[in-house]
């Protein structure tokens, strides 16, 4: 529940068209709600701002379904499922039909809050084609927390030129998210050239020196370029978090 539904809840009971113990039966899920395999926590969106979000991977189809249905009816927040199989899809698209699955960021979400949040614009980029999929849980997550988000792929350093053809959408973004695989050398690069923060995202693309994303991780964290933050290997939903956190201060 967010803040802004608990008020209205609250005045509601004030104005006298709603019953105190209609009020209780929807506080009482707060701060937490047991499912025996989950205790879902309706309280984060008064806490932190954004509702919580499921990591899917680990979790049978019918416990994420249990845990969307759950969210969906503690209040009006957009509901995320990361790292999600396409088999719990349709289990949850069978109750809600706004449901939708993204094949390339392995998300399900159901988007009920269209508002803008953010104070700026997010960029999203990536060094190569393959960085892709990361790149896009990172654009999803940051697009349904309430951001404008820009998509800028497939302009590594191995051809710096596409780079430098965007500079002027990127110095317009509020916050960068650099994904990169390889030896992850691209948001080095573009933290010197903007003034905003810039989150990179290492990717395990690579050959095998690149240990699975070890290197372009080590690389990024080795930046010589100030303000750079940097996340795990392949997280996208965490950049897309940070970003969103950022965009809104």
């Amino acid at each position: 529940m967010r803040e802004r539904a608990l008020r209205e809840l609250l005045d509601r009971v004030a104005a006298g068209t709603l019953q105190p113990s209609e009020a209780l039966s929807q506080l009482i899920k707060l701060p937490f709600e047991e499912l025996h395999f989950a205790k879902i926590d309706n309280h984060r969106a008064l806490r932190r701002g954004y509702p919580e979000v499921v990591y899917g991977q680990g979790k049978t189809d019918r416990q994420i379904a249990s845990i969307v249905e759950r969210l969906h009816a503690a209040g009006d927040q957009n509901i995320i499922v990361t790292r999600a199989r396409k088999t719990a899809y349709p289990l949850i698209k069978r109750k809600f039909k706004s449901a939708k699955y993204s094949s390339e960021s392995s998300m399900i979400y159901i988007q009920r809050d269209f508002a803008i949040y953010g104070k700026g614009k997010i960029a999203v980029i990536t060094a190569g084609t393959s960085d892709i999929p990361i790149a896009e849980e990172a654009y999803l997550t940051a697009w349904l927390l309430g951001n404008e988000v820009l998509k800028i792929y497939d302009v590594g350093v191995a051809g710096i030129h596409r780079l430098i053809s965007f500079m002027p959408q990127l110095r317009e973004a509020r916050v960068v998210i650099a994904v990169a695989g390889m030896e992850g050398a691209l948001p080095s690069v573009v933290s010197g050239l903007v003034a905003a923060p810039v989150i990179a995202v290492p990717t395990s693309t690579g050959y095998g020196a690149s240990f699975g994303g070890i290197a372009a991780l080590l690389s990024m964290l080795n930046s010589c370029s100030s303000g750079i933050g940097v996340v795990n290997i392949d997280n996208g939903f965490g950049a897309g978090f940070l970003a969103s956190l950022i965009n809104r201060i």
